[in-house]
């Protein structure tokens, strides 16, 4: 997590070269009796540096539009290739088995070479987005530093919240946008936030080494404010003083309803058990622990992980928690039997596993640092039954109760969709001022269609939160 700390600079000896009408001036501080410069040369001294400044910002502004039109070029092309790429090679396939030639591997490639070079204008003149499917609906505007996690509320429709690393949680209304209620009892950076499964209690986990449980006690806006599904918005029509005022509405909490004490290390992550009366936590200090949510009272403290824990969810419907770790497994903890516990654990990964969600099906979602993301049975802790390869680290992934679609959250500021069996379905679209600028820290589908258009979200570390439109009809799903 970022932290913050004073930084001092030290001082130098006052020297300047300075520049005008072809002559050369120099100028030393210390030969002054009381170190101060002649009047004319500081103001000489402040021209050129204002003139700097105005041309530095010039440059950087150029700057900004050019990556991001160079980011839309690539990903374009990364698109056009891979969709070309697909094609060729299943043509080249069929047409082997049709010939019963058995070529070898690397005549496939020379042939998918000779491919691209006679069609590299077809590729480069049918470009398009890989997310026709896929529309920005929101911007939640309001937190000071990173959002580190977002989740929907399953007791009431259209709100959702997010942990920040500016030591904040907040709710907002998913419909009009605007922020309903900050809860500001933590001294640390908010890393986790978790609605209760039928009330408006929410538990967060901070750096601050606890857990702390309060009442959401709001309600959404009239839902008359909502845009239709296929709104988009330009961020740049939104500017700060618009969204100062809009935040002074916002109501604040600064006590908690209870504290989780017992860990003695930063707390990543908490989550409810279905049945709503524990909580499980897990820690950098190697741990989860289990509460009671009634007392506050530890009940059990789960041991087995070599390094530091990254996540835990539990089971929407069962006592089955997964807690993931920076020792590259994951574990699976059965509380059904009140007698005794047990403990499996997946091996698979390579790096750290920064989350692990069940899906439907009695299956779970691993993704990693690895550049991986695997789907497991888990009555078969073997292997896993699908595998995605992804180009960039993963960070806290969601699946679609609905649609079984996982939403993978990436390091460079990318955003995938893919199915269970590992097929990729599409891509949340970037540029245009759309999407994310820094790591795209987590994601959360919204178990309910959502009046206003918004069924997932996504929160990153350019302190954005996102709403979108994901619709992938049949047509979709096959061109991507």
């Amino acid at each position: 997590m970022p932290t913050d700390g004073p930084g001092s600079k030290p001082k130098a000896k006052h020297r300047s070269y300075l520049t005008r009408d072809s002559d050369v001036l120099y100028v030393r501080g210390d030969l002054d009796a009381d170190g101060s410069l002649p009047s004319a040369i500081r103001s000489r001294i402040y021209d050129l540096f204002d003139q700097l400044e105005k041309e530095f910002q010039g440059l950087y502004t150029e700057n900004l539009a050019l990556q991001e039109k160079v980011d839309q070029l690539n990903e374009r092309l990364e698109l056009a290739l891979d969709r070309q790429l697909d094609k060729d090679t299943d043509q080249l396939l069929e047409s082997s088995n049709t010939k019963g030639v058995k070529n070898k591997p690397s005549q496939f490639s020379q042939k998918i070479k000779t491919t691209y070079k006679a069609s590299t204008s077809k590729i480069v003149s049918s470009f398009k987005t890989g997310s026709s499917g896929c529309h920005l609906c929101r911007e939640y505007k309001g937190h000071r530093d990173g959002v580190w996690d977002v989740c929907g509320c399953p007791s009431t429709e259209g709100i959702i919240g997010t942990a920040s690393a500016d030591h904040t949680a907040r709710i907002w209304d998913v419909h009009s946008s605007s922020c309903l209620l900050q809860y500001s009892g933590h001294t640390g950076s908010v890393n986790s936030i978790r609605f209760h499964p039928y009330s408006q209690l929410v538990v967060t986990a901070s750096g601050d080494q606890s857990a702390h449980i309060w009442m959401a006690a709001v309600t959404p806006h009239a839902q008359e404010k909502a845009h239709s599904s296929e709104d988009e918005i330009d961020m740049s029509e939104k500017e700060d003083a618009e969204e100062a005022l809009e935040n002074l509405d916002c109501a604040m909490i600064r006590t908690p309803s209870a504290e989780l004490h017992g860990h003695t290390g930063v707390i990543i992550a908490a989550d409810w058990m279905s049945t709503g009366d524990q909580i499980v936590t897990a820690s950098w200090d190697r741990t989860a622990n289990v509460y009671d949510t009634t007392t506050g009272e530890l009940l059990q403290s789960l041991a087995g992980h070599d390094q530091e824990l990254t996540h835990t969810s539990t089971h929407p419907n069962q006592k089955l928690v997964v807690t993931s770790s920076k020792d590259t497994t994951f574990r699976l903890w059965d509380f059904r039997d009140r007698s005794m516990h047990s403990v499996n654990v997946f091996q698979g990964h390579t790096e750290a596993v920064t989350s692990a969600v069940f899906a439907v099906g009695d299956k779970v979602v691993s993704g990693s640092d690895d550049r991986t993301v695997k789907v497991w049975e888990i009555k078969n802790m073997r292997s896993p039954i699908a595998t995605i390869r992804l180009d960039s680290p993963v960070n806290r992934l969601s699946v679609s109760a609905n649609h079984n679609i996982i939403a993978i959250p990436h390091d460079n500021r990318h955003v995938r969709l893919y199915d269970l069996n590992g097929n990729r379905l599409s891509r949340l679209p970037r540029g245009n001022r759309q999407g994310h600028k820094r790591m795209v820290c987590a994601t959360a589908w919204a178990d309910k269609e959502v009046l206003g258009g918004c069924n997932l979200f996504t929160c990153g570390f350019d302190r954005k939160v996102l709403g979108w439109n994901i619709c992938l009809d049949k047509e979709n799903k096959d061109r991507d």
